[in-house]
């Protein structure tokens, strides 16, 4: 038997057994989550002027066979003077055995606000809002555990797959120096699933981050930002990471994942309209899921990301 074979019926038996075999331990963290808000959030759906489209590969270079993969694709749009957003998205999510494929559609409502500000010119400036929204999908959950041969035990005779619609609702406040956000992706859980033998939570996400800018440094803005998510069964999680922009057209940064991984980034918005981000996060504590490499892509039609105003 080879070894790569035995060192993914390792991590999957380890997961599934460390975590009592709940859904808790398969639910994605999205490092993309400061450049793609969406993502977790559908009150972010319509929040600039023109239609993003961004599309993520994370974990696609691993070292470990069976650590974390995930694959999204995304858009939204403004629509009633921006008053309303839509969106839609499709994450597929790879850990061990098990794979979790999501398609949903996003609304939201905005009430909007400003303030008189000290802003970069080079900003695309997002205005003040308090955002609204909901989201409702389908997921299809498979967990292929006869790969792991484990004879004469009952929880991995058979393979699992199951269907289970999704609503979910998030909250935005935005603010030309900060933005704080909290989400519920799937309020329902697995109520709704083809089986009854399964135990889904509901992941909540609560993220803030803030915007430095001063006329000392015109030319550079320095964002903190923060992500908790909190699962049943699971320990809280938090991302605190820091980046660093030159006139939104290079970016630096890193950040620690809680009992993970050390986060680092990079990158580069290409001609006004595209953005390119890399990252890479570093196993850290012995943890089983390894280093994993990520790429983003993101296209902003319009004005793009940055104004040379």
């Amino acid at each position: 038997m080879k070894n790569p074979n035995k060192k993914l019926r390792a991590l999957s038996a380890l997961l599934l057994f460390g975590c009592a075999a709940t859904f808790a331990q398969q639910t994605a963290t999205f490092p993309e989550y400061n450049y793609n808000p969406f993502i977790i959030n559908p009150a972010y759906a319509g929040m600039l002027s023109t239609t993003e489209i961004t599309a993520a590969n994370l974990g696609f270079a691993r070292s470990l066979e069976g650590s974390p993969k995930n694959f999204s694709l995304s858009f939204n749009a403004p629509l009633n003077e921006g008053k309303v957003g839509l969106g839609a998205g499709f994450v597929r999510d790879e850990i061990g055995v098990t794979t979790n494929t999501n398609f949903f559609a996003a609304y939201s409502y905005k009430i909007f606000f400003d303030f008189d500000d000290n802003r970069p010119y080079w900003q695309v400036y997002q205005p003040g809002v308090l955002s609204f929204g909901i989201t409702a999908g389908i997921q299809q959950f498979q967990d292929n555990l006869l790969e792991l041969n484990i004879p004469n035990d009952p929880n991995f005779a058979e393979n699992i797959n199951a269907t289970i619609p999704t609503i979910g609702v998030g909250f935005l406040f935005n603010h030309s120096r900060f933005y704080a956000g909290v989400s519920a992706p799937n309020i329902l859980g697995d109520k709704l699933a083809t089986r009854d033998d399964l135990d889904f939570s509901n992941p909540v996400y609560g993220y803030f981050g803030y915007r430095f800018y001063t006329t000392i440094f015109q030319e550079m803005m320095i964002k903190p930002n923060l992500l908790l998510k909190y699962e049943e069964g699971a320990p809280l999680q938090a991302d605190i990471n820091l980046a660093v922009s030159f006139k939104n057209r290079f970016e630096i940064g890193a950040g620690y994942r809680t009992s993970s991984s050390i986060n680092l980034l990079a990158g580069v918005y290409l001609i006004k309209n595209f953005r390119l981000i890399y990252h890479y996060n570093m196993a850290i504590k012995d943890s089983p899921l390894g280093n994993t490499h990520g790429l983003m892509l993101s296209c902003r039609f319009g004005e793009g990301y940055y104004s040379t105003r």
